[in-house]
């Protein structure tokens, strides 16, 4: 197999390309490796695994975002369904990742393939110096021939830094560690226009969100296990294509004809250019803490012309933010125009309402003598 370098066509390829792509990343759900009682299905992991660790062998780099820690959490916990609350869910995954991340490793070992357990909150990807920190780890990995195993730190993670499923997190990870493609697995071998025992035929192609008008997308799978379900797998393809990287959505069992670049499941044709991996997460993903309102000739400076939000355009600020946290900001009719990360909190704002940033640094002093979101952290809506 020829391994070769990512090119400017790659969005005019489509799956029979990915035989020959350098990196993928590639996401497989609970319910792709977890029985329907809870605990790890061992024939599907190794079925799973078998394909992996050959395109590893063979030169490509490979970077496997798991679910199912919570899920094989269960059955060691004696509880019979996914709990919903967050405590509970931290406990079956502390529980479960060790027991995944101990069948992976003995499955890829089989291979000859070494195995690295990457746990990621959404903090690491949108923060630079956990950023910086993620990439550089993941880098060295794929540099020594080590397959990463990459989840959502669910023990760790509360909801205001959740991803929400790993579905979304692959999409991101695909971004950080600049791959190829990103191949979404689960139970469903395509995206269909409509339930198939009702009618609905395979989708093989999606060249933009033209594409799904009208399309009833499903929900999570038989097993119910995950978090994710079609929708979420649509909505991550969409990330990843919208942003430069193609992606596939197929099933579990069809992982193998798959990455032989054979017609299987859903393609999503590239669409738009790479972004950074925050704005990414800004414009999709992230959970708002507050919003702040604009004058108009600040809503055609930020959302027109790109530039940084200044406090002398702001009239009004609402929510309970810190420094760094994720904000809406809005016209005066209350419309969302863009989103960014705001470098003051809720407290400290309110008496820069309306002044220039040279009066707040003689006053305040030289740490207010900046912007409220700088354009490098906002995104237009």
């Amino acid at each position: 197999m020829t391994i070769t370098s990512p090119s400017a066509d790659l969005g005019a390829r489509g799956r029979e390309w990915l035989p020959e792509a350098r990196r993928i990343v590639v996401k497989v759900g609970s319910s792709s490796l977890t029985t329907i009682r809870g605990g790890i299905s061992e024939q599907s992991l190794a079925a799973l695994v078998n394909t992996l660790a050959e395109r590893a062998n063979a030169g490509t780099e490979i970077v496997l975002v798991s679910s199912g820690a919570i899920a094989a959490g269960l059955a060691p916990l004696g509880l019979a369904k996914r709990p919903r609350d967050l405590a509970t869910q931290q406990a079956a995954a502390s529980v479960g990742q060790g027991l995944l991340m101990a069948r992976y490793t003995q499955a890829f070992g089989a291979h000859g393939v070494t195995v690295s357990q990457v746990l990621l909150t959404a903090d690491d990807l949108v923060r630079r110096t956990q950023y910086k920190n993620a990439h550089r780890a993941l880098e060295k990995l794929l540099h020594l021939g080590v397959v990463p195993v990459v989840n959502e730190n669910d023990t760790v993670a509360t909801h205001e830094i959740r991803f929400g499923d790993n579905d979304r997190l692959a999409a991101l990870v695909a971004h950080l560690v600049h791959a190829d493609a990103l191949v979404l697995l689960s139970d469903v071998d395509s995206v269909y226009t409509g339930p198939p025992s009702a009618g609905g035929v395979r989708i093989p192609q999606v060249r933009g969100t033209d594409d799904l008008d009208g399309v009833v997308i499903g929900s999570t799978g038989a097993a119910g296990v995950g978090t994710g379900g079609m929708a979420t797998k649509v909505e991550a393809a969409s990330i990843a294509a919208s942003s430069g990287i193609p992606a596939l959505v197929t099933s579990t069992a069809a992982a193998h004809h798959a990455l032989a670049g054979e017609d299987v499941g859903t393609w999503f044709s590239v669409s738009g250019r790479r972004k950074p991996v925050r704005l990414l997460w800004l414009a999709h993903l992230a959970a708002t803490r507050g919003t702040l309102t604009l004058d108009d000739g600040a809503v055609r400076a930020v959302a027109q012309r790109h530039r940084s939000l200044l406090p002398a355009g702001i009239t009004a600020v609402t929510g309970d933010f810190e420094a760094g946290d994720p904000v809406e900001i809005a016209d005066q009719a209350g419309k969302v125009v863009a989103r960014g990360l705001v470098n003051f909190s809720a407290d400290e704002l309110p008496g820069m309402l309306g002044r220039s940033t040279k009066e707040l640094g003689r006053e305040l002093g030289p740490e207010y003598e900046r912007v409220v979101v700088h354009t490098d952290d906002l995104v237009i809506v």
